[in-house]
């Protein structure tokens, strides 16, 4: 059968669809400066962010980012850029079909001053937000707008064995509110396994010190089963999770699988006891997907819809150094609160109709009751009648 021939199933399938958009974001590690031949080289140690991303598709998606590290240009400094790429997979094996969205930031921790790099990525998970309070704020909802709200951030640590590092801190207490932060130590075959479960230890008392609200796979007491509870109590003992990734293949024990091959052995990505990949892929792809979406809508956009209302009600937003406000934001800003209060009013409207409705039917209902009632009644009346003749 052609493809041209099946569009019903086609479209079963699209109905099927789940979106879900994660961010990878880390600072590269600035290695040895070593003297050759009167030249400075610097040395950076990536942490796997594209390596990860493409094992986890199971193709290549994104490519490394280059660095030849040239002395000549040492002095200059490149931006974050942020790149989002939508890839598209199956995520089981009864059809369903996910759109997987990965915004990749490379260049970040690239500067000296990475003030304007917090600034780009808050301002792109904002600018989501953004979109989707213009789009509520409608009176006339657009049928096919598409959400595209970040539901985690895999930030990547350099696995240096130091805990974390002030741009860290930084860049986890800026984004938490605005994005589950889950964090990551990249390239973690890099230490030994003493040495990987002290730099975990490092980093997570880093965490609690600084009060950095990373997302800790929380327990929902009224609804969890045993085996939930225990599940998010083992994904809370793996913080940070420790990735390993390859985009090889090499043949274990008769299996082709994702792994890295050195003198001393074999270390497999999907090994429990070799890389923590499995446990995050599996709770950010199956798991725990639907939570991470919910807070992101119902908890962090709400805050964030809350203090930007907030700001435009309180004339906070676009107001000028004196306090005044030019004509053209005034004008914009009163049309979105005009539009958020027809969009309240419309809610309240529709919960009085359904009131109304309710309120009608159970009338309905009692008057049927009684006409039941009286037909009873007068079939009784008849053949009492009957009867006395």
């Amino acid at each position: 059968m052609s493809a041209r021939s099946n569009p019903v199933r086609k479209k079963r399938n699209a109905k099927k669809a789940i979106r879900f958009s994660m961010m990878v974001c880390g600072a590269s590690g600035t290695g040895r400066i070593t003297p050759a031949r009167e030249v400075l080289i610097v040395i950076k140690t990536h942490l796997g962010k594209t390596t990860f991303v493409n094992t986890l598709y199971g193709k290549r998606v994104l490519l490394p980012k280059e660095d030849d590290g040239s002395a000549m240009d040492a002095h200059l400094e490149s931006d974050v850029r942020i790149k989002p790429v939508t890839l598209e997979m199956d995520l089981d094996s009864d059809g369903t079909r996910m759109f997987l969205t990965i915004v990749d930031t490379p260049g970040f921790g690239d500067q000296i001053d990475n003030e304007s790099s917090f600034n780009d990525i808050v301002g792109y998970l904002e600018r989501q937000y953004d979109d989707m309070l213009a789009e509520e704020s409608r009176i006339k909802r657009n049928a096919r707008f598409q959400d595209n709200e970040v539901h985690a951030l895999l930030y990547f640590i350099t696995p240096t064995g130091h805990g974390l590092r002030e741009l860290d801190i930084e860049l986890m207490k800026r984004l938490s509110p605005r994005v589950n932060v889950i964090p990551v130590i990249g390239k973690a075959d890099t230490h030994t396994p003493e040495e990987l479960q002290e730099s975990k230890n490092l980093i997570m008392a880093d965490i609690e010190h600084y009060k950095i609200p990373v997302y800790q796979f929380p327990d929902n007491l009224e609804e969890d089963d045993g085996d939930t509870i225990q599940e998010n109590t083992e994904l809370r003992s793996l913080l940070p999770f420790a990735i390993v990734g390859s985009e090889d293949t090499i043949n274990v024990t008769g299996r082709r699988i994702p792994a890295r091959k050195y003198p001393w052995g074999v270390v497999e990505v999907d090994n429990p006891r070799h890389s923590d990949f499995l446990a995050i892929k599996t709770a950010l792809l199956h798991t725990h997907m639907t939570t991470l979406k919910e807070i992101t809508h119902d908890y962090l956009y709400e805050n964030y819809r809350t203090e930007k209302l907030s700001n435009i009600v309180g004339g906070d937003a676009g107001s000028a150094q004196d306090g005044t406000m030019n004509p053209h934001d005034l004008a914009n800003q009163s049309v979105i609160i005009r539009e958020e209060q027809l969009r309240r009013e419309e809610e309240q409207l529709r919960e009085i109709e359904l009131k109304v409705q309710k309120e009608i039917d159970e009338k309905r209902q009692e008057l049927l009751v009684r006409e039941n009632q009286l037909r009873e009644l007068e079939a009784r009346m008849q053949r009492a009648q009957a009867g006395a003749a």
